[in-house]
């Protein structure tokens, strides 16, 4: 990297630097990418030396003819992986080449590219590196605290690793690091506590770190194998970003040399989606560690993120506990009406206890006090003049106080920051927390004033050489408000105001709030009155229309209005809180066959219905029991009705509505005011669902009202219901088919039985073999099928071959490249190649079907 000579120079130069296009690939291992119908379009040069093949030569040909037929299946199959998982895919010791000769494979997908690389096989024999894991996870979890879970983070990755010195490296704020855990060998200089600037790891090194949580560089001055060709077909380089074997920038590696250092191994620590810090592992000399064991170690870095966390949280909630209780004891002397002011000497002790500080002062109603570390009232008048810029209503703190009021280096208290907490709003009135100034020594490793060096060719950007302690003192600064005694200072914030204080200006806001609520609730009583005399009117209206005479209209309209008020009998009996479906059904039920009880039937469960639903469901289940009166099951004295109630796991309600042993009923030949209640209003004002049918065993309906119109909370039934004999209730007949998935790969076969249920399948089957596929065949009435050629050990003929013998319309679907020879022998269906996609399975479904 080169600047121009008027150009300053400093290492945010590198945040520029791409180093994701590198253009090559450690010798580690070898690299092929192709375009998604697998062209070979770019190639490491050392391919030759790996795997045997020509970069000359195979650019622009097929994968399928430079590796094994089964070699492909296994990385398309591997590739349908990364739509449903993850964005990388392995595979640990296979046999690529089909020769016996074991490599570790690494796979993704890049700007519509896939990205193979093959790292030859270290050892052979068999290992289970992922056991590792969990016996060093699990001290981790012993640990006492986040400082205790570190040094044993550190432990452990040098036991996975067995690299000369590991690191566990925490970023700070202003982007610079610190090492808080460390593990080397017995002559090495210590890291430990050393600060190392932002600049040492350059912005978009920071992204990729949270995009490809592991990178190893195995040898600083191992030989870097040149991608081929240096860029694609429109001009740009292959993006490497996610490539486990991208080469190194030549800037980084010049930094490591000047550390002394031949490999190293970074691993990212990731919490709440940012990257809180990394394990950095250096060795003294070039150092390789397989694929396979540094997955492992990604696995444990990856879980000691989630340990990291539970940790920190644990201490947060903690804090928070202790100062709640702080807190509370605090409300405690003030609501006895100890005065802020008058009664301090009282107080500022709980409050010390609360934020811990050197100095507290209060400034209320025109009056001061303090004591500790606090300026004078007169002082404090000057400050508080800046203070009242601040936002309103909110907290305020600084660690440098000479930042907004230089005037504080005179002062004659020793401060250098300060919380304060408003508490009221006009005028500003205050409680302040103040520290004194703490002279930090920062060490650093090796100067961070100079982080470049000027060479002989002008100002070429060089990594600093010097590594050794540097200390930098800090001044006019105090320690750190942390996170907690923020949110303590925000807590008493508005308990002081809203609580205790009781100023004014607060008390006139809650007669306002009183006022408007009454307001409010006049304009919604007003509100319901109009809508029950509109539904009345309605009710009127429309009950004309089916009555024959006035007698009959008379009927029917008294029976509908006294539905209604028997709901609002109801509502009102509860304060128009949630109210019992059940008992609204018993109360509807004894306005006709009182006495008779044992002809209705309850079961399931017990909701309650919001206010709001409430007098809808009502005139619903009104018009339910009066044609069972007038034409159903209560016609006689032997037919019953069954309700079922059942809330669903989203909160909604299913009735089940079955008359039983009553007389034929049939539709009838137009719809009156009644049904239209009864299949509409649901539907229309609650936005549920409404079926009815009308079987020569008696009237059914089947109703789901949302979970927006059911409590959360169910009635507790007290006693059983009345039972008696039921007929079996049938069920309705659902129109969407049974399909069946065979796939030996359970991920891809979740991701196919997605795809299917979304395009109407009503109950998708999954078969992992062609015994279990032929099965369910047999047991279930198929109506599509999606097969997966090969099954490992065996193919989905067999499965094949009885879907065709019934007339089942089926979907191949393969890995394999020669599509065509590999399904010969099977039955003639449509062929779908893997990677599919939902649109390519829609298409072969939709191609089928016809």
């Amino acid at each position: 990297m080169h600047q121009q000579p008027n150009q300053d120079v400093d290492l945010t130069n590198c945040d520029r630097e791409p180093i994701h296009l590198l253009g090559g690939v450690q010798p580690y291992g070898c690299l092929i990418a192709t375009s998604s119908d697998f062209m070979i379009n770019h190639v490491s040069e050392n391919v030759q030396d790996i795997l045997g093949l020509d970069p000359t030569e195979v650019i622009g040909g097929r994968l399928l003819d430079v590796l094994p037929e089964q070699t492909i299946h296994d990385l398309r199959t591997k590739l349908q992986l990364l739509n449903i998982a993850t964005n990388s895919s392995r595979l640990f010791g296979y046999d690529v080449l089909g020769n016996g000769t074991r490599f570790d494979v690494s796979i993704h997908a890049q700007s519509q590219k896939y990205i193979f690389e093959f790292e030859p096989k270290l050892d052979t024999q068999h290992r289970d590196d992922m056991s590792l894991v969990q016996p060093l996870l699990a001290r981790v979890k012993r640990a006492d605290d986040v400082g205790a879970a570190c040094d044993q983070a550190a432990m452990a990755i040098q036991a996975l690793s067995n690299f000369d010195r590991v690191m566990v490296y925490k970023f700070h704020d202003d982007g610079s690091g610190e090492v808080i855990a460390e593990r080397k060998q017995q002559d090495q200089e210590p890291f430990l506590g050393l600060r190392y600037p932002g600049s040492d790891i350059p912005k978009q090194a920071r992204e990729l770190y949270l995009r490809s949580v592991l990178r190893l560089i195995s040898d600083v001055d191992g030989d870097v194998s040149p991608i081929t060709p240096k860029t694609s077909i429109d001009g740009k380089p292959l993006d490497l970003s996610l490539a486990v074997t991208r080469a190194v920038s030549p800037i980084h590696l010049e930094y490591m040399r000047n550390m002394g250092v031949a490999a190293s191994l970074s691993v990212s620590i990731i919490k709440d989606g940012a990257l809180w810090g990394l394990f950095a592992c250096h060795h003294n000399t070039p150092k390789l560690i397989d694929f396979e064991r540094r997955t492992a170690i990604e696995l444990f870095a990856q879980f000691f993120s989630y340990e990291l966390a539970r940790k920190m949280d644990i201490a947060a909630r903690q804090e928070d506990e202790n100062s709640r209780r702080l807190h509370d004891n605090l409300m405690v002397k003030l609501s006895g009406g100890t005065n802020l002011v008058n009664g301090f000497e009282v107080i500022a002790e709980e409050l010390s206890s609360l934020i811990p500080n050197d100095g507290i002062a209060v400034f209320s109603d025109g009056q001061y006090a303090a004591r500790g570390e606090a300026p004078s009232e007169t002082e404090f008048h000057k400050l508080a003049r800046v203070l009242n810029t601040a936002p309103a209503a909110q907290v305020f703190s600084t660690d440098r106080l000479v930042n907004i009021y230089p005037a504080v280096e005179t002062s004659d208290a020793d401060i250098a920051g300060l919380i304060a907490v408003p508490i009221s709003r006009t005028p500003r009135d205050y409680i302040v927390f103040f520290r004194r100034e703490i002279a930090k020594s920062v060490r650093w490793a090796g100067n961070p004033e100079k982080p470049f060096e000027v060479g002989p060719n002008g100002s070429r950007l060089t990594p600093r050489k010097s590594f050794e302690a540097w200390s930098e003192v800090v001044r006019n600064s105090c320690s750190k408000w942390s996170i907690g005694e923020l949110n303590t200072a925000e807590a008493l914030r508005v308990s002081l105001i809203e609580v205790v204080l009781k100023l004014t200006d607060e008390a006139n806001e809650a007669r306002q709030k009183f006022a408007d609520k009454q307001e409010l609730l006049i304009a919604e009583l007003n509100h319901r009155v109009r809508n029950i005399l509109n539904l009345i009117q309605g009710l009127v209206s429309q009950s004309r229309s089916e009555a024959t005479d006035l007698a009959s209209y008379t009927s029917v309209l008294d029976g509908r209005v006294q539905a209604l008020a028997r709901a609002h009998d109801q509502l009102t009996t509860t304060e128009w809180s949630p109210s019992s479906l059940r008992t609204l059904i018993n109360v509807e039920f004894s306005a006709y066959m009182a006495g008779q009880h044992e002809r209705l039937v309850i079961t399931g469960d017990a909701p309650m219905l919001a206010p709001e639903a409430f007098s809808t469901i009502a005139l619903v289940v009104h018009e339910l029991v009066t044609n069972s009166a007038k034409y159903g099951a209560f016609t006689d004295h032997s037919g019953h009705v069954a309700i079922d109630l059942k809330i669903g796991p989203d909160g909604s309600l299913a009735i089940k509505w079955r008359e039983i042993g009553g007389p034929p009923v049939k539709a009838p030949t137009r719809q009156g005011f009644g049904t239209t209640i009864i299949e509409k209003t649901i539907p229309y004002e609650l936005k549920g669902k409404v079926e009815t049918r009308y079987l020569l065993s008696g009237f059914e309906a089947d109703i789901m009202i949302p979970s927006t119109s059911i409590a959360a909370e169910q009635e507790t039934v007290t006693q059983a219901p009345v039972t008696v004999p039921q007929q079996p209730i049938s069920s309705t007949v659902t129109l969407a088919g049974d399909v069946l998935v065979v796939e030996d790969n359970m991920i891809i076969a979740m991701d196919a039985s997605d795809i299917l249920s979304a395009n109407g399948a009503s109950k998708v089957h999954m078969a992992g073999s062609v015994g279990v596929g032929l099965s369910i065949i047999d047991a279930n009435d198929i109506s599509f099928a999606l097969l997966d050629v090969n099954l490992g050990d065996q193919t989905s003929l067999p499965v094949a071959n009885e879907l065709a013998k019934q007339g089942i319309p089926f979907v191949l679907a393969t890995g394999y490249g020669d599509a065509e020879s590999i399904t010969a022998q099977f039955p003639s269906a449509l062929v779908i190649s893997k990677p599919f996609t939902s649109e390519a399975l829609q298409s072969a479904i939709r191609k089928t079907l016809e």
